[in-house]
């Protein structure tokens, strides 16, 4: 009766037999801690120039990145979780990494054949062109955090280039393809609240203030799509969406109450709006004074 927090938690791929053996021991737990997922990593970051690329970085033409994991090893890793029936969410961020994972994904569904396996990208974040559609098609989630896009808006033109960067943190583009988008913070890397991200998502306002209109502001979406993506969208990620992500008589009242309507407020002022009560579970778990 301690916990404030719902928690999913994840362990390393690798490790996905013992994980098997856990669940198949002790069930995947209840409402308040709940097991059965796995992450992994195709490659690093784009601001370390980690992240692995189809073509070299703007800033160091020697360099396209390079693979954390080889796709040898994920493939038999996502293969064998999957079998076992294991939720996968696996790190890719540059455009050569989401390829290549989007590829694994779709040989692993194939030969393990049809399952709500609910297979996740976590960053998604430079997208090639070609494969913008692929996540809906494959029914593949996008689990991004918004509040890297006006972070690292600041530099990552200079990393990748202008014309590269129209597929960065694309989440109007992944919506309207009809792939399902899930947001979250990426703590403590960034913020954990998401009302900065909301801002993010509907702004794209880069935290130098050097974009007022928004950085690829084509990607900008509604504060309607911003807030489905922290709820159902992040609900749905976590095979949750029965009991969790909407206000629905009889499900768990999961709740804030905030100090503005974000849907009715100037967007630049998101940011500034506070937490007046937090609710979970139909007890009050913070009040602001």
């Amino acid at each position: 009766g301690r916990l404030r927090t719902r928690i999913y938690a994840a362990v390393p791929i690798d490790s996905w037999e013992r994980l098997r053996d856990t669940v198949a021991a002790r069930g995947t737990g209840d409402e308040w801690l709940r097991i059965g997922g796995l992450k992994g990593f195709v490659d690093g970051s784009l601001g370390s120039h980690t992240a692995a690329m189809n073509e070299p970085f703007t800033d160091a033409p020697a360099d396209r990145g390079f693979f954390v994991n080889t796709p040898g090893d994920l493939y038999r890793w996502v293969s064998g979780a999957d079998r076992a029936g294991l939720h996968v969410m696996i790190h890719a961020i540059g455009d050569r990494a989401i390829g290549t994972l989007l590829d694994i994904y779709q040989r692993v569904a194939a030969e393990n054949g049809p399952r709500d396996r609910r297979f996740r990208m976590e960053h998604a974040q430079h997208i090639a062109p070609r494969d913008m559609p692929r996540f809906g098609a494959q029914g593949v989630i996008a689990s991004m955090q918004p509040y890297h896009a006006i972070d690292d808006g600041r530099w990552a033109e200079k990393v990748i280039g202008p014309e590269r960067a129209k597929g960065t943190y694309a989440f109007r583009s992944l919506i309207e393809s009809g792939a399902t988008v899930a947001f979250g913070s990426d703590w403590f890397v960034a913020p954990p609240t998401p009302l900065e991200g909301i801002y993010a998502a509907v702004t794209r306002c880069t935290l130098d203030e050097r974009n007022p209109a928004g950085w690829v502001p084509e990607q900008k979406i509604t504060v309607e799509q911003a807030l489905r993506a922290y709820t159902a969208g992040g609900a749905y990620a976590s095979f949750q969406e029965n009991a969790r992500g909407r206000l629905s008589r009889g499900w768990p009242a999961d709740l804030v109450l905030l100090d503005r309507d974000l849907t009715a407020i100037p967007p630049e002022s998101i940011r500034d709006a506070r937490v007046l009560l937090t609710v979970v579970g139909g007890r009050i778990v913070h009040e602001r004074p």
